[in-house]
């Protein structure tokens, strides 16, 4: 059975083909490109903000983006209950929204990072975890310059006992470490989600690490969780 899904493109979105391939061609399902410009969410059952550099990060990372017309529809949707999805500028462009808890900071080296690195998913009981092992590290690539995840204790506390926190960065072994964290993330953070639990952002590009291509398909196990939730 296929769902149709959106892959939101914005003025600056370079990773946009990357999704939709992944979705379209590795996942097979139905997918459509929505401009930022329109409202119209084509009747979509999932929303996927990729990463880039929208508006030329100007500002900072996600703030104007989160003011196009097609946010408006976005969150109206994921205040319905609709499951989104944000990766690299897409989790920034949530998290200015209101839509995710927390902001992205600059990297603690003040510097673009792109290199792979490991995470771990913290629970299982979520839409894009249900399909891997907790105690597995997975493979993915990080490409950013402001991905140091950070809200206050209070936040962090509420998160943590509500499920909130997904992904981790850890060793290859799965180990958490201050070693492993790559950008300065308070508590290793790669990836959460809203206390409703449909709204998701990760840092880390999965789509990157989904394709026998690539030598690394450890992201398929994130799109899999993510269409058998949906479907």
């Amino acid at each position: 059975m296929k769902v149709k899904l959106g892959v939101v493109v914005f003025p600056g979105s370079n990773c946009d083909d990357d999704m939709v391939y992944v979705l379209q061609d590795i996942m097979e399902q139905e997918v459509v490109k929505l401009w930022h410009k329109d409202k119209n969410l084509q009747d979509v059952k999932g929303v996927f903000l990729p990463g880039g550099f929208s508006y030329g990060d100007y500002l900072r990372s996600g703030a104007i983006a989160r003011f196009s017309p097609i946010m408006e529809s976005v969150i109206a949707f994921a205040n319905k209950g609709g499951f989104v999805f944000g990766v690299c500028n897409g989790f920034q462009i949530l998290c200015e929204s209101g839509l995710l808890p927390g902001t992205l900071l600059h990297n603690d080296k003040h510097k673009f990072i792109c290199k792979n690195v490991f995470i771990k998913a913290e629970t299982n009981k979520s839409m894009v975890s249900r399909e891997i092992i907790t105690t597995r590290a997975l493979k993915i690539p990080i490409a950013h310059g402001e991905g140091k995840y950070y809200a206050p204790p209070e936040t962090i506390r509420d998160m943590r006992q509500n499920g909130q926190i997904i992904f981790r960065y850890c060793d290859q072994y799965a180990k958490l470490s201050s070693e492993s964290n790559p950008n300065g993330s308070i508590e290793n953070i790669a990836g959460i989600c809203n206390a409703t639990k449909n709204v998701f952002g990760m840092m880390p590009h999965p789509e990157r690490a989904a394709d026998d291509e690539l030598g690394n398909t450890d992201g398929v196990t994130i799109f899999e969780s993510i269409i058998k939730s949906i479907i």
